[in-house]
């Protein structure tokens, strides 16, 4: 794999410091062994569920929102098409595809709505948790620790593998941590923000 496009970090053991790992994947680590380098022998080995934490703790926070999108929409199209968790994946996608505060915070109401035990409502919730200030916005700002989106979006991907046919989480991992690897090179991306063009002004003829 070559280096992730999403991942900031030159070597794996920087993020993997700050990652909940087994000892299996801990003891893959080595020095100046590359991100993309480790997400192989994670792989290889079948350590999919370690891949997927160390990819969320490794990956820019757009990039983390956006795969747990994915994998949510993945997972359970038609529940995650309709009503409440239909609202709070669109806020996410939105705020994913041009981030604002003003879409961040509209995440934190959807979330609530969806629920933040829900797949769907922990993925709004990673997007809330991204950046700016906690409280409302007349009140001092209170900033998110800064490992808060990536725990949310590992959540939003865990549930999201149990919410349907639970037996089958293994291999919903597989796949998850796939995507999540697309994802991390740039080839899964989010769509441009649509912008609405500035008027035309009038050609003047000249006399």
């Amino acid at each position: 794999m070559s280096d992730p496009a999403f991942i900031n970090e030159r070597f794996a053991a920087e993020i993997g410091s700050r990652t909940e790992m087994t000892p299996a994947a801990a003891a893959l680590l080595r020095e100046g062994l590359a991100p993309g380098a480790y997400l192989d022998l994670l792989a290889s080995g079948g350590l999919h569920l370690d891949g997927i934490r160390f990819l969320a703790r490794g990956m820019i926070k757009r990039a983390a929102v956006w795969w747990a999108c994915r994998c949510v929409a993945t997972a359970d199209p038609e529940g995650s098409a309709t009503g409440p968790a239909e609202s709070a994946l669109k806020a996410a996608r939105d705020w994913v595809t041009d981030p604002s505060d003003e879409r961040r915070r509209g995440c934190w109401a959807a979330a609530q709505e969806a629920g933040i035990d829900t797949p769907a409502g922990c993925t709004a919730l990673a997007a809330f948790l991204s950046e700016g200030s906690l409280a409302p916005p007349e009140l001092t700002a209170v900033p998110p620790r800064e490992d808060l989106t990536a725990r949310a979006a590992t959540g939003a991907i865990l549930l999201a593998a149990v919410i349907r046919q639970p037996e089958k989480a293994p291999e919903k991992h597989a796949t998850f941590f796939a995507i999540g690897r697309e994802v991390a090179e740039g080839k899964d991306t989010w769509p441009s923000p649509t912008r609405i063009p500035p008027p035309t002004r009038p050609t003047v003829k000249k006399r």
